[in-house]
Order: structure tokens, then sequence, then C-alpha cells
């Protein structure tokens, strides 16, 4: 889709592993938990924030907030190296105020859906793709148009913009096993963006 750039392996091994130690660090200010939708399921991701707004989800809806809905305390700063690839790919003008950082295990998904909760479409999605690989699964902007897959491996990053700004998309599945990366497997995925308007 028009819109959807992917970098493969923009991280080196080294920068992959130093963002890893940086966001299992961050736990400790803001513990990954397991979120659950307006409707009452729980998600199978587990998820903290960086930046000055988290994006929650529970009885009242969608959202974003400045606070950890478990501890109360501001999310940690956005790190660095992320401000630096967002200046680099995503050419947006304006930082981003959010950093969406979900765990996946061998058991994680991801279901179809759109990325609507910001306050401005113009500016772009960043994902970056932290230990196992992710099957990826990007399609239109209507729940019915075709969808492709798209294999996201560690060091990976993916800019949705433009027309590709409110695709759908998911998590098929995760490969476990296919990194070494992360302490006993699994995915990170950092998902950086703009909430408020620009």
């Amino acid at each position: 889709m028009t819109g959807f750039t992917l970098y493969p392996e923009h991280l080196d091994r080294a920068a992959q592993a130093e963002l890893a130690d940086a966001v299992l660090r961050a736990e400790a200010a803001a513990p990954r938990y397991r979120p659950v939708t307006p409707g009452g399921k729980a998600m199978s991701v587990r998820m903290t924030s960086f930046g000055p707004l988290g994006w929650v989800t529970d009885a009242a809806g969608y959202r974003y907030e400045p606070l950890h809905p478990l501890t109360g305390q501001p999310w940690p700063p956005i790190p660095p190296v992320l401000l630096e690839i967002w200046a680099t790919l995503a050419d947006a003008g304006t930082p981003p105020d959010a950093c969406l950082v979900n765990f996946y295990d061998a058991d994680s998904r991801m279901g179809l859906h759109q990325d609507r909760d910001e306050a401005d479409f113009s500016a772009p999605v960043l994902s970056v793709s932290l230990g196992d690989t992710a099957l990826f699964r990007i399609g239109g902007t209507d729940r019915r148009d075709p969808t492709r897959s798209v294999r996201l491996a560690s060091g990976d990053v993916c800019v949705l913009a433009g027309a590709a700004r409110l695709a759908f998309h998911g998590v098929d599945r995760i490969l476990a096993g296919s990194s070494r990366l992360l302490p006993g497997g699994g995915r990170i995925n950092l998902t950086l963006r703009r909430a408020r308007a620009r």
C-alpha cells in the first residue's frame, strides 16, 4: 500500500541490544500490564508506554493518558535512539509524544485494527521490532480490502504514512525462537506516534 515503508535491519545487533536493555530497565518505573478492552476482553499482549502520553484501554474506552494506569506515575521518557529514528525516517516536523510498548509472547496476536485514537492523522506511525519475528498483516482503509503478510524481524522499522496511516493492520503470529535478543524470547514492538494535535 502507498505510504507503507519497510526499513529492514535498520538497527544493527548492537543497537537492538542497547534499545532492548533500555526498554527492560524502564519497566521498573512503568511495569508491563495486560490491558482490557472496553468490552471486557483481556488483550493477548502486555504493554506499557514511553513519553508524555501513553495509550490505555479499559471500560471507559480507548484513549491517551499522562499516567500509568497501575502506578499512577508519569510514563518514562522516550529513549533518544527512538527519537533519532523518528527524525530520520518519519520526517514529520513534530516529535512523537507517545511510544506504545507491546510485549508479545509465542501466543500473542493483534487483530486487524486502525490507529484512530490520535488527534491528527497527518503524522505517521513508526514501528520498531525487537526480538522474535512477527507475521505482520496490512490491508487498506476498509476492513474488507485485501491484505498482505510481511515478516518483521528484529531491528526492522516500518512507517505508516499518507494513505497507509489509517490502513488496517495486525499481527497474525510470532515465530517463537527466531531471535535470541530478549531474555526468555518474545517480541517487543515500539510504536511511535503523535497523539496530540500538531
